[in-house]
């Protein structure tokens, strides 16, 4: 099992009237590990597009541990902890450059018919492309099991 890892740094459009990274910011966070999994299995935006489905986000939950400051590197780990025929869930973990966990949360996403934006199940050649990344647990994996990404 693999996780996409990547980094972002802190902006001060990210910033709230308190001084640290504004609650809405992990949203945007969440989208670009979205993206970047897509692209690693090989079915880009663009792409899915053109076979005629799309994902669709339904539900998102976040928990804050310890803010983040302008300027932090931010890491970012994300797996799959359930993929169905039509849904997946996604996890997500965002740490300073200390490794202290700044935030976690998790997504579900439907893929859908882009004309009856009904479910559409994954074809079993569709699906094999995203088991590497189900992992059920947020364990601590070995370090040939972390794809980064840019």
């Amino acid at each position: 099992m693999q996780k996409i890892c990547f980094e972002l740094e802190v902006y001060s459009f990210h910033i709230d009237f308190i001084g640290h990274v504004n609650n809405t910011v992990y949203v945007q966070w969440m989208e670009i590990g979205r993206t970047k999994l897509l692209e690693v299995v090989g079915m880009p935006t663009h792409e899915i597009f053109q076979q005629g489905f799309v994902p669709v986000l339904v539900q998102t939950n976040i928990s804050y541990k310890s803010p983040l400051y302008l300027g932090d590197r931010v890491q970012v780990e994300m797996w799959i902890s359930e993929l169905r025929n039509a849904s997946a869930i996604m996890q997500f973990r965002f740490y300073n450059a200390q490794g202290t966990l700044a935030a976690e949360g998790w997504q579900k996403g439907l893929f859908v018919d882009r004309e009856t934006m009904r479910p559409r199940r994954l074809r079993p050649e569709e699906r094999a492309l995203f088991t590497p990344y189900v992992h059920s647990t947020g364990e601590a994996m070995p370090a040939n099991s972390l794809v980064s990404v840019p």
